[in-house]
């Protein structure tokens, strides 16, 4: 009896010794999940919220904005100060001054339009009279 009791000890922390390495890393798995908890869409693991949301409720969740303010930027405010220092501007006269691609400004421009912080005409850029 002795001998298959040592014999069933031996096995056993022989199979300890086989799965000890599985449970580390299991537990270095689980951290790693756990950092990436709500960061990005991922499906393994939570995800974001929006990923579950309805489109409905995304839109009026994009209704009140995330971020800051738009044309609050940055370049937003060196295009404003251009457009009222020299109103009829076009955009790839603004590109020329600010040293970039016209296409970052049909990014910018449209935005600073539809928040009425400009306006175009023709091709030139003015501010908005009050």
């Amino acid at each position: 009896m002795a001998d298959s009791l040592d014999k069933l000890r031996s096995d056993l922390e022989k199979r300890i010794r086989e799965i000890e390495p599985l449970i580390a890393e299991h537990a270095q798995l689980r951290k790693a999940l756990e950092a990436l908890k709500g960061v990005g869409g991922s499906r393994l693991g939570q995800g974001s919220s929006t990923a579950r949301r309805s489109p409905a409720s995304r839109a009026r969740a994009g209704a009140k904005g995330r971020g800051r303010p738009r044309g609050s930027g940055a370049r937003a405010q060196q295009v404003l100060k251009l457009v009222r220092e020299q109103p009829g501007i076009t955009i790839a006269e603004l590109a020329q001054r600010l040293k970039i691609k016209p296409n970052y400004l049909y990014r910018v421009v449209p935005g600073l339009q539809k928040d009425g912080k400009l306006e175009k005409r023709g091709k030139g850029l003015h501010a908005p009279e009050a």
